[in-house]
């Protein structure tokens, strides 16, 4: 069995809102973020997707993977693909948001990817 859980943290929301992320915000969760770090400025819009997998075994071995994706939060919206906070998060190294960048670059870079690898490293 595999189970797995992610969540955004912002560094100027104390960490948060981590695994609360896909329930703040109603049907506008970039609003609400945009909303909650107005005013914020610099080193405080520094965020990071995490991703936990956990595979466990019938005989109760677990193996884990987890992924991280850094980045920042941008101050508006931009791009049409992805999903959640896609259209606010600015990845490492990247001008552009993963909205922008698009799915076939998320399905590389994202903190889902980056956790199953981790994941498939630990099973081998």
């Amino acid at each position: 069995m595999i189970g797995e859980d992610s969540g955004l943290e912002v560094d100027g929301l104390g960490g948060g809102p981590g695994v609360e992320s896909a329930r703040l915000g109603g049907d506008d969760p970039v609003g609400w973020l945009l909303k909650a770090l107005e005013g914020v400025q610099g080193a405080d819009r520094r965020a990071r997707y995490v991703c936990e997998l956990v595979c466990s075994s019938p005989s109760g071995t677990e193996a884990r993977g987890t992924g991280r994706l850094e980045g920042t939060i941008a101050e508006a919206p931009s791009g049409s693909e992805g999903f959640g906070y896609d259209p606010v998060f600015v990845p490492e190294g990247e001008t552009r948001t993963v909205a922008e960048l698009g799915n076939a670059w998320k399905a590389g870079h994202s903190h889902r990817a980056r956790a199953a690898q981790a994941l498939l490293a630990t099973l081998r």
